[in-house]
């Protein structure tokens, strides 16, 4: 029998390994029946009927409780309602609502309940103020209200409160505004704050651990805090954790701040601070330091190999200058390293990088870096993330970066690197990539078109752009079932768009710009999926990326999901005209035909693009009316017909005035005629308005162009106006470029002109008597040609 027992169990790894004797089972049922019966009776003492009324005040100040209410009603005991946590002798220990759905405001009542240690409304819609009660109770250990819509001013509270117990208070994600309550910093038993993602002003205190011995916590991201870091903050050998990312705050990293010894997470990115990061490294416990988004300089010391215990290292985008120091090479824990975006230079050899072990996260890119990619990076076993873009250097890829198993990011691209099919053959091996950018390298080869590059079954997004490369769009692109992005553009690939374009059934941003494209748009590109419906589920994944992609160095993506649904032909040889079905990729966001040699009209269909907020037809020769049917598309920001032959007016009827997120207007070298219609003026978020070189006459008039104040660049230059300049010109306080020359236009330069103090250029010439009378108030615009 003991044979067949232990045969059981080690057949049977699920269960647990403890066997019970068949002869002791009624025993432990009998025990198992009397607690059961134990937990009954000590449950049986109802909620107090003060604490139900408390609770039910607060029901009744909701506006949508999502159910809540079913659980919640008068006559039955409390302690069994959804949410509320009772002790044994029926007093409300814990209220926890979080991610209910629940909307109205949050009723004072809750201060009443005596005995209730834990209050978490996290995650709602509440509205209104924090009641000063909750903050006041005598009882509150942990208030947890982050992620609601509270708002307005935290208020002051009596002296008494500093012997409250409340040790937590998460008020993070709201809408809170003003100064920290001074009575708040003097809670003796806090120990952690969380107020990130408001609208506080004021300073940064250091306060709560002065009164607050054991404060170790404090989160003040994501807000409106200016100054500088308080001097005092040493004092706070306790703080554990300090982040003040996102806020205002200038000077440079106080020499008192380094005696906080106890600080493990250090984080103060996009803010204004400066000078040299030395003293931070002396903080020796740290295990995440982010100084990313400000404006630090110096070299980064050797000292930064005593920081035996960091995980994340994050000085992105400073003035950081030098070389790695090779010292870095003992942060053996260190998982992140995001030093992108300075003024590093040197070769990378000088970090041996085997012995990072732990490595997952490499970004060095938009540096100064010269020479190989050190063969010690191949050594990082667990690395994922690899940024060594907008560097300068060079060589073939080695094929020991098919170590790195587990890398799903590469960035190589702008840098000097030779032999793209050597690189490509390396590169398929690595199946976990799901992003690949290596563009701006491989300068002047030919694209391969080999049927054995294979592999990149995982890849997602793929850049070989900027190369010159020769050659065609190549066919092992098929291969590829999951891209959903592709850049091939600025290079010189000739022939047709190829059909099987269609086949990728994820494709939904595609860039083959500035080639030598030839041919007609073919159907092919009206039958991708996923720019023919935005009903389409994006499969991108849609966490967060551990650093932003960066495709220049000014557009950042952090996540895959935020690429735009786009499909930019322009700047090649395409021909023929702009096939109606273009009107079926509705989920298009940007769609850019420039620069080709297009004809006919724009066809009607392109109304249907509701989605698009980017058009681009210029440097074509597309003829006809522009569509008044474009009034369908109110998403539409930048709208560019520059350079065809088009006639007839400018669409009235409302077009302009639904185009509410209008920016950008060019419809100059046109033929087009009559007048501005009034309701273009009621696109009030135009910031550029170009119709040079028309046909365009009648008068400007100042009731309207009041109405463009966000205009900062006006050209209506080569047509045929007359009348005046308007009094109301003066109003366009933003405006940087004014162009009225070749017109009819007379009388006196309103003095106004003189306010338009952000003016660089003027051009008013060629207009009736070639010249203008009255003089400018602004002795700045006196000295301007034209």
């Amino acid at each position: 029998m003991m044979n067949e027992t232990m045969q059981k169990a080690h057949h049977s790894p699920r269960e647990s390994s403890l066997v019970i004797p068949s002869s002791d089972l009624a025993a432990a049922a009998l025990l198992l029946l009397l607690l059961q019966l134990l937990s009954m009776a000590t449950s049986t003492i109802a909620c107090l009927e003060q604490e139900k009324r408390s609770l039910l005040q607060f029901l009744a100040g909701l506006s949508q409780d999502d159910g809540i209410s079913m659980s919640w009603r008068n006559g039955t005991d409390c302690c069994a309602w959804e949410g509320v946590t009772c002790s044994r002798d029926g007093v409300v220990t814990e209220v926890s609502l979080a991610s209910k759905g629940l909307e109205g405001q949050i009723s004072p009542s809750l201060g009443e309940l005596t005995s209730l240690s834990r209050l978490n409304l996290s995650y709602n819609s509440l509205s209104g103020a924090l009641p000063e009660e909750l903050m006041s109770s005598g009882s509150i250990v942990v208030l947890d209200v982050s992620f609601n819509r509270l708002n307005g001013h935290l208020q002051e509270l009596n002296s008494s409160v500093s012997e409250r117990p409340l040790k937590v208070l998460n008020i993070s994600s709201n809408r809170f505004t003003g100064k920290f309550p001074s009575t708040w910093e003097k809670m003796r038993n806090l120990v952690a704050i969380n107020a990130s993602n408001n609208s506080f002003t004021g300073h940064i205190t250091y306060s709560f651990c002065i009164s607050s011995p054991s404060f170790a916590v404090l989160d003040v991201s994501y807000n409106q805090f200016s100054g500088n870091i308080p001097r005092r903050i040493g004092n706070c050998t306790a703080l554990r954790m300090l982040k003040a990312g996102h806020n205002n705050i200038s000077g440079d990293l106080p020499d008192d701040l380094f005696r906080a010894i106890s600080l493990e997470y250090f984080s103060f990115p996009n803010n204004g601070l400066q000078g040299t990061i030395h003293g931070a490294l002396k903080l020796r416990n740290l295990v995440f330091l982010d100084l990313g988004g400000n404006k630090f300089s110096g070299t980064i010391p050797d000292s930064i190999g005593q920081l035996k215990r960091l995980e994340e290292l994050h000085m992105d985008q400073n003035n950081i200058s030098g070389e790695l120091p090779s010292s870095l090479s003992n942060c053996t824990n260190v998982v992140t390293i995001n030093l992108r975006s300075n003024k590093l230079t040197g070769e990378l050899a000088k970090v041996n990088f085997s012995n990072l072990t732990n490595l997952q996260a490499l970004s060095l890119s938009s540096n100064h870096f010269t020479g190989t990619i050190p063969e010690s990076i191949y050594s990082c076993s667990d690395l994922t993330w690899l940024g060594l873009s907008f560097n300068k250097l060079h060589g073939q890829l080695s094929e020991k970066i098919q170590n790195l198993k587990f890398l799903t990011f590469v960035s190589l691209s702008y840098n000097n690197f030779t032999n793209i099919t050597g690189s490509l053959y390396i590169l398929k091996n690595l199946r976990n990539v799901t992003n690949l950018l290596i563009g701006r390298n491989f300068m002047h080869e030919a694209m391969p078109e080999e049927e054995t590059i294979d592999g990149f079954e995982n890849l997602q997004g793929l850049g070989i752009n900027d190369c010159a490369l020769t050659g065609k769009i190549p066919s092992w692109l098929s291969k590829l079932k999951n891209l959903e992005i592709l850049f091939l553009n600025n290079n010189q690939l000739s022939g047709p768009i190829p059909t099987w374009i269609s086949s990728l059934n994820f494709l939904k941003s595609l860039d083959i710009s500035n080639n030598n494209l030839t041919g007609e748009i073919p159907k092919a590109l009206i039958e991708m999926p996923m720019l023919k419906s935005d009903k389409i589920a994006d499969h991108s994944d849609p966490i967060f990326f551990r650093i932003p992609i960066y495709v220049n160095p000014s557009l950042q993506y952090r996540t895959a999901t935020a690429f735009p649904k786009a499909l930019n032909l322009g700047d090649n040889k395409l021909s023929g005209v702009i096939p109606m079905e273009i009107g079926q990729l509705k989920a298009l966001s940007s769609l850019n035909l420039s620069f080709n040699n297009l004809n006919g009209e724009i066809p009607e269909s392109v109304s249907n693009l509701k989605n698009l907020m980017v058009l681009d037809l210029s440097y074509n020769h597309l003829t006809g009316e522009i569509p008044s049917a474009l009034v369908n598309l109110h998403f539409l920001s930048e709208f560019i017909i520059s350079y065809n032959d088009l006639e007839g007016p400018v669409p009235i009827g409302g077009q302009f005035s639904n185009c509410s997120a209008l920016r950008m207007l060019k419809a100059d070298h046109n033929n087009i005629t009559g007048a501005l219609p009034d309701d273009l003026f009621d696109a009030t978020p135009l910031e550029y308005l170009f119709f040079p070189n028309n046909y365009l006459q009648g008068t400007i008039e100042g009731a309207l162009m009041i109405k463009l104040r966000n205009l900062e660049f006006l050209d209506l230059g080569g047509n045929r106006f007359s009348g005046t300049i308007p009094d109301s010109i003066g109003q366009l306080k933003r405006l940087q470029g004014l162009h009225m020359n070749n017109n009819n236009l007379s009388g006196e330069l309103p003095s106004s002109l003189g306010e338009c103090t952000n003016l660089v250029t003027v051009n008013l010439s060629s207009n009736s008597s070639n010249k203008f009378t009255g003089e400018l108030a602004n002795p700045a615009l006196k000295s301007g040609g034209g």
